[in-house]
């Protein structure tokens, strides 16, 4: 929906029809009739404007990239006292906005245009500044470079594997283990997630995981139902039917 700012600027216009395009319909839905339908203006407009649709998805990406700085602005510690935690929290604000937007977020990380680099850029700054903190804190156990990328993949990557696991799959889990990960890869800190876990949990997933396809001493149904009593087990260590 267009905002009040926006009323008259077409480019702005134009832009946040796109995007409200693209995050209710998916890229599909974004052809330049539709946008130029939605903003209330004539095809025509958006070729003056942006040249050609890759040119307004060039704009998409840089209206992205602005409103997450922003948001990551926002959030900035000016004066942060444990540059640990200041990652985790950095890599969080991204993730948490890859899974929430996963249509512009996609479209934020195509884009190769003028606008959407110096946004992007911007970005980059933030996290090379969170880097260099851990330098010069003695925390990080790779050099510079090599732990921003390795902080961008598992951010982009966590969003990435989020969004292709159904729904019904998820485990917010996840984000916390590769997150952990990254802080373990990257810096000499302890992981802020528990030690391997033993008991009836750890035991219900290794023994699910060692049952045979087409164990002979066991019928259909009865497979079926140990592997359920293993599955309950092995989500929260509690007994079958409690």
């Amino acid at each position: 929906m267009a905002t009040r700012d926006s009323t008259d600027n077409p480019r702005r216009r134009i832009v946040e029809a796109a995007v409200e395009l693209l995050e209710n319909g998916g890229p599909d839905a974004v052809s330049t009739r539709a946008v130029a339908a939605a903003a209330g203006m004539q095809p025509p407009a958006i070729y003056r404007l942006f040249g050609d649709k890759e040119g307004l998805l060039e704009a998409v990406a840089e209206h992205g990239y602005a409103q997450f700085l922003e948001r990551k602005r926002a959030q900035l510690d000016p004066a942060p006292q444990d540059p640990v935690e200041e990652l985790r929290h950095g890599w969080d604000v991204v993730v948490e906005f890859g899974v929430s937007r996963p249509e512009l977020f996609a479209v934020m990380n195509r884009a190769t245009g003028r606008g959407s680099d110096a946004a992007h850029r911007a970005g980059l700054e933030i996290l090379h500044g969170r880097v260099r903190r851990l330098a010069a804190g003695g925390w990080l156990r790779v050099d510079e470079e090599l732990a921003a990328q390795i902080i961008r993949a598992t951010g982009q990557g966590a969003v990435t594997t989020w969004h292709s696991t159904p729904a019904d799959r998820r485990n917010p889990a996840l984000l916390t283990v590769l997150r952990e990960s990254m802080v373990a890869a990257v810096t000499r800190a302890e992981p802020a997630i528990p030690a391997a876990e033993s008991g009836p949990a750890a035991a219900a997933r290794a023994l699910r995981a060692a049952l045979p396809d087409d164990a002979d001493v066991l019928s259909d149904a009865e497979q079926r139902l140990l592997r359920e009593w293993l599955t309950r087990l092995a989500a929260d260590g509690g007994a079958p039917g409690a």
